[in-house]
């Protein structure tokens, strides 16, 4: 299997994961023990997702199985907004893996460069972005503390690595000025309608893996109403051309245009086929003209961003 190995660790991190973003807790057991099953090693967790008791209930089964063993996993989750003060995120972190059922995360990761205030876990979890009135309320946590408190998750083995999702250039190169573990990974929105060339190079330049999510642009929005009226990757000309020329899905495209420069992708399907299809993306190359088709439908469209919840929260400003 494609593999990326992570600079500080060398531990290999798979090119294509499955991300758990929006399976139902009633399915996630099943999924991931059915994604395992077709060959999946990384799973794309967060505490935000509200499935992790679930996925870690599908990795038992597979490990009981005799499908895989823990250290054959590449396990990925991430640190909510609410838990950024230093002494809440290993209070978390530690509730997280208990809910996966597992002693250490492979990779774990800030899941946006938001400081929210800190909602008790026993009084609701997952927190989201409101308070119990609907309301926002930012938390004055800077990212230094956060970060020292990640790294302590790295000297507790409590993470074998950590990193960083949803940031821009800037706060990267300040988190750089004063880790003592260095961000391994960065995890961002990233597709042919959002390219974001100039810090996918930049992380290149650090030795940072970069993660794309929502790999099918606004095909992962439509269900929630906010794929901001862009048309379909999955049906658009570039994207089908290539898809005929190569006799692959239009899904695989769009994966193996990351992939094929570097970039990992974490999928997510709830039907047999196209979770085995999506895995097998790497198995054809992009000529340089239809990766640079594919690159050339780049309008900027950010279709994840904390703005719209709040316009304090603008992040990619």
């Amino acid at each position: 299997m494609a593999s990326i190995v992570l600079k500080r660790t060398q531990q290999k991190m798979p090119v294509v994961g499955f991300g758990l973003w929006k399976v139902t807790k009633s399915t996630c057991a099943d999924t991931v023990y059915n994604a395992i099953k077709a060959g999946y090693r990384l799973l794309d967790g967060a505490g935000d997702y509200g499935n992790e008791k679930e996925a870690g209930d599908g990795v038992r089964r597979a490990i009981a199985d005799g499908l895989v063993k823990r250290e054959d996993l590449f396990i990925t989750s991430k640190l909510w907004n609410t838990f950024h003060a230093h002494d809440h995120v290993k209070q978390i972190t530690k509730m997280q893996l208990k809910l996966w059922g597992i002693d250490y995360f492979d990779l774990f990761l800030v899941h946006f460069p938001v400081a929210l205030k800190y909602v008790d876990p026993s009084h609701r979890y997952p927190p989201e972005w409101f308070g119990d009135d609907g309301k926002v309320y930012i938390q004055n946590t800077p990212m230094h503390e956060t970060w020292g408190a990640m790294e302590e998750l790295v000297d507790e083995k409590l993470a074998k690595n950590i990193g960083l999702s949803n940031c821009q250039g800037s706060l990267i190169l300040d988190v750089l000025r004063y880790a003592k573990y260095e961000p391994q990974v960065l995890q961002v929105e990233l597709h042919p309608y959002l390219t974001q060339e100039a810090l996918v190079k930049l992380c290149k330049t650090f030795s940072i893996a970069v993660t794309a999510y929502s790999s099918f642009g606004p095909q992962s929005y439509v269900e929630l109403g906010v794929d901001k009226g862009a048309p379909s990757l999955l049906k658009h000309d570039v994207t089908s051309a290539a898809a005929q020329t190569h006799g692959k899905t239009e899904a695989q495209v769009l994966l193996r245009w990351a992939t094929q420069r570097g970039i990992a992708v974490i999928p997510k399907s709830n039907d047999l086929g196209r979770l085995s299809a999506n895995l097998d993306c790497n198995s054809f190359d992009l000529s340089e003209s239809e990766l640079a088709a594919l690159s050339a439908l780049n309008i900027n469209l950010r279709l994840n961003d904390p703005a719209d919840i709040d316009g304090r929260l603008a992040i990619f400003a």
